[in-house]
């Protein structure tokens, strides 16, 4: 049977006493997408995580991955997911290398990339991990993930402590998994990592996806900041039309945020003479406020 869906969730809820981590959750994830699941802290991201990978379990709903309810087979599903946690779960007396030798033990096969992952991130496998720094504690946690070439992929806050030459890397080798068949599902707050690596997204809010949307048409939605300098003077009250979200004043000008059509806009500024004017689309955190609101 071919699975169309590596993940699918199923009005899920997740409740820590009376408080809703998550919230009648519908998900479904394809095949071969890079998933960007967006969201401050709180807003249920790690919780659904940990959902995904069998840490917790659902209060209420379904969980299928690889067309697989997860409760019933989750030592099978498991060994098909590689999994990166927000929470350093590593053993601080000991190095890499015996991290790696007793996961390698546990599945009773050896890793065919680990040298490779070892070398193209620089790290030392014989420093005990209580000498790591963050960003080398990452790395170990990044190789522990992928040393089994995994076909489910499921990262939160992957590049956290990495310097921007090494998060260019982990993504450079992440694409490459996903290049070779792999899903991946990563969840961040960081807009420019989402914009740049995912191919989708779910935002959620308080536990609801609000959301989901692809990168491509997130980008696509019709916001722009323009920013007037005039030679003459302007009422910025001319400007009170319902495509216009709101103006700023500057120390010699004026900035509009547009949603929409942008030539109702135009039209009016065109009754002025103009010494300077930029026009740019809003960036995908803009984008993404707006939806939070």
């Amino acid at each position: 049977m071919v699975e169309t869906n590596v993940i699918e969730l199923s009005k899920v809820t997740k409740l820590f006493g009376p408080v809703k981590a998550v919230k009648d959750l519908n998900l479904k994830i394809k095949k071969g997408e890079i998933f960007g699941f967006l969201g401050p802290n709180g807003a249920g991201k790690t919780t659904t995580i940990r959902l995904l990978v069998d840490i917790i379990r659902p209060t209420s709903g379904e969980i299928n991955v690889f067309g697989q309810n997860l409760k019933d087979t989750p030592h099978l599903l498991r060994s098909r997911i590689g999994y990166l946690s927000c929470e350093d779960t590593t053993f601080r007396e000991w190095t890499g290398k015996e991290h790696f030798v007793f996961l390698q033990n546990i599945r009773g096969i050896k890793s065919n990339n680990l040298k490779t992952l070892i070398t193209r991130l620089d790290f030392n496998p014989k420093a005990k991990v209580k000498t790591l720094s963050s960003g080398n504690l990452q790395k170990l946690n990044f190789i522990l993930a992928l040393m089994f070439n995994p076909e489910l992929i499921i990262l939160d806050e992957p590049t956290k402590a990495l310097d921007p030459i090494l998060q260019h890397e982990v993504y450079k080798i992440l694409r490459e998994f996903n290049n070779k068949g792999a899903t991946i599902f990563v969840s961040s707050h960081n807009l420019s990592e989402i914009e740049s690596f995912c191919t989708k997204t779910g935002i959620i809010k308080k536990g609801v996806l609000v959301s989901t949307e692809d990168v491509n048409s997130l980008k696509a939605k019709q916001m722009f900041n323009i920013d007037i300098y005039p030679l003459d003077k302007i009422d910025m009250n001319v400007f009170k039309i319902p495509v216009v979200d709101s103006v700023e004043k500057l120390p010699t000008g004026m900035r509009l945020k547009v949603k929409g059509d942008i030539n109702p806009v135009l039209q009016i500024i065109s009754k002025y003479k103009i010494k300077d004017i930029s026009i740019g689309k809003a960036s995908l955190e803009e984008i993404f406020l707006e939806f939070y609101k």
